[in-house]
């Protein structure tokens, strides 16, 4: 049996996790675990909806590391695990408002040079 070279269980690695973010309910959940430990009836209400769905999204994240249970009584309580998926979460959105105001400037500049009385018109 051929075995991958690291670099190549890294990037699998990788890819697991970028997987977990590429659900915006996902990503949705994982702010509001940042603002504090939630059980899956509190999130299911604060993100409308169902309790199945809830749990389903939940266990990829939990499979992947992102989120630790603890019990407190008959609660199951989700936790984030690391902060720094938040702060990830946050470079990724200044990246998208800066190509977000890209695409807007670009568009500006169209709409300028065939502007009624402007010199491409």
């Amino acid at each position: 049996m051929i075995s991958l070279p690291p670099v190549s269980e890294i990037s699998q690695l990788e890819a697991s996790l970028c997987f977990a973010l590429a659900d915006p309910v996902r990503i949705l959940m994982l702010y509001a675990l940042d603002e504090r430990p939630h059980n899956v009836s509190e999130l299911s209400s604060l993100l409308s909806l169902s309790q199945p769905s809830t749990s389903r999204q939940l266990k990829v994240l939990r499979e992947r590391g992102l989120v630790a249970t603890d019990r407190q009584g008959v609660s199951i309580i989700y936790r984030l695990t690391d902060r720094r998926l938040i702060q990830a979460l946050d470079l990724l959105r200044g990246v998208l408002h800066d190509q977000i105001a890209h695409h807007v400037s670009l568009l500006e500049e169209i709409n300028v040079e065939h502007a009624p009385g402007s010199a491409a018109a």
